[in-house]
């Protein structure tokens, strides 16, 4: 009897009939972006029901479902023509948690899974970069021991401010590889005077580790409190998504970004992007630097951005819906790392969707089925006429729920408002 398979590539043709119950949001798009032709780093799915099986094993993953992780990770070295922990052309990856329903309380991702002391050293050599790999490395690093080990970042975070200080820098990416290199050494040190045992060398471990990490991720507290506020059976579990890395912080042909296919405030159909030169993801998301208009990449990299446009066009179409994207261009090549449908307003849901209608992508009826009727209530409440808040001065700007809110008091008394001001200080 054929042993159940619990590891799925993303181009294997039996996984793509699973859909999001077994391969989780994530996988089922990356799969389905696979299939239509979308370039992504390849890679694969530890399925939900792997995730169930831990915690019916006392919060043990089974060796055999170790063993075709092993499997799926020697395949795609096939794949890729690298080696993963090897000492030639190493393959790293990167390890996203992937339930079926967007929801808060996940592990975040593990990028550069894969590097130690010697496998940095190779990186360094064969790209000629050391700074690209021993920052790769120092990422990993705090990575590693914020999400998977669970421990505060911020000590971590002050050595790197520190560093800069000392090195004269005001960004992480004007950084030289002596510095990266000493970072690292920091990095682990304290690794190890937290945690009392060495940071792991072997890159087998370091997966499993991740991998467990995500599925331990599904039982903590707030995942378990928004699973009961919105009735998602704990039962669904998560998947996990294992991806060969690609890498935006190799220069200034290199970034990171991230796009919506039309406005998440107002539905209007136009691109809504921001995109980091020399940058990993996890720079966007934490807002460790300002991301750059789109427009950035259509000036310096026109046929990166031509193809941008069009890749943006074609997910639009094929899910009929407004898509939330997260890319990376490496040595001015696109990969695109997943999309989703975008989370909106009311206001702009309800535009979508008549656009959508127009555009003969989706019926009337599919139309209503898409609107909340929960969220329609917020329309029938005052809210800011967008003809005046246009005469007003802009104090913040960013992505929705992304780096860029603004911050200061708020303020209901005018009198109050006016001495803030007076003070120099923001008053919203």
């Amino acid at each position: 009897m054929a042993e159940k398979r619990y590891v799925f590539a993303f181009k294997c043709k039996e996984g793509e009939k699973l859909g999001r119950n077994y391969l989780g949001g994530k996988g089922a798009n990356l799969a389905e972006m696979t299939r239509i032709g979308v370039p992504i780093p390849q890679g694969f799915t530890v399925t939900t029901e792997a995730c169930n099986l831990y915690y019916n094993e006392g919060k043990k993953l089974p060796q055999f479902v170790i063993d075709q992780i092993y499997n799926a990770v020697t395949e795609l070295e096939k794949e890729t023509g690298k080696t993963f922990g090897g000492k030639k052309n190493p393959l790293l990856v990167s390890v996203r948690s992937g339930a079926r329903v967007s929801m808060p309380g996940m592990m975040d991702t593990v990028l550069n899974l894969g590097l130690n002391d010697e496998v940095a050293e190779v990186l360094a050599n064969e790209t000629g970069n050391a700074a690209f790999a021993f920052d790769s490395y120092r990422r990993f690093i705090l990575m590693y021991f914020n999400v998977v080990k669970g421990q505060p970042r911020a000590e971590m975070e002050k050595m790197l401010e520190d560093m800069k200080v000392k090195a004269g820098v005001k960004l992480d990416s004007e950084l030289k590889a002596e510095h990266l290199r000493e970072l690292v050494k920091q990095f682990k040190a304290h690794y190890k005077k937290v945690l009392g045992e060495e940071f792991p060398s072997d890159a087998r471990v370091q997966l499993i580790e991740a991998v467990t990490a995500v599925f331990r991720s599904w039982d903590n507290e707030r995942a378990n409190i928004y699973r009961r506020m919105n009735h998602i059976p704990y039962e669904w579990g998560t998947a996990v998504n294992v991806q060969s890395m690609v890498y935006g912080n190799k220069g200034d042909t290199s970034g990171t970004g991230v796009a919506f296919t039309r406005s998440p405030s107002t539905g209007d159909n136009h691109i809504f992007a921001e995109y980091l030169p020399n940058a990993q993801g996890e720079d966007v998301v934490a807002g460790i630097r300002t991301p750059l208009p789109i427009s950035w990449l259509e000036e310096n990299m026109p046929a990166v951005y031509k193809q941008f446009v069009e890749t943006l066009d074609l997910l639009e179409k094929h899910y009929r819906d407004m898509q939330d994207i997260e890319f990376t261009v490496e040595d001015g090549k696109l990969y695109f790392l997943q999309t989703r449908s975008g989370k909106r307003t009311a206001a702009a849901a309800l535009k979508i969707v008549c656009d959508l209608i127009d555009e003969g992508l989706i019926t009337e009826e599919e139309a209503v089925l898409r609107v909340d009727p929960k969220a329609l209530d917020s329309l029938l409440h005052k809210g800011f006429d967008q003809a005046v808040l246009k005469t007003k001065k802009v104090i913040a700007t960013g992505l929705p729920a992304s780096p860029g809110a603004a911050t200061g008091r708020l303020s209901f008394d005018a009198a109050d408002a006016a001495a803030r001001k007076e003070k120099g200080e923001t008053v919203l």
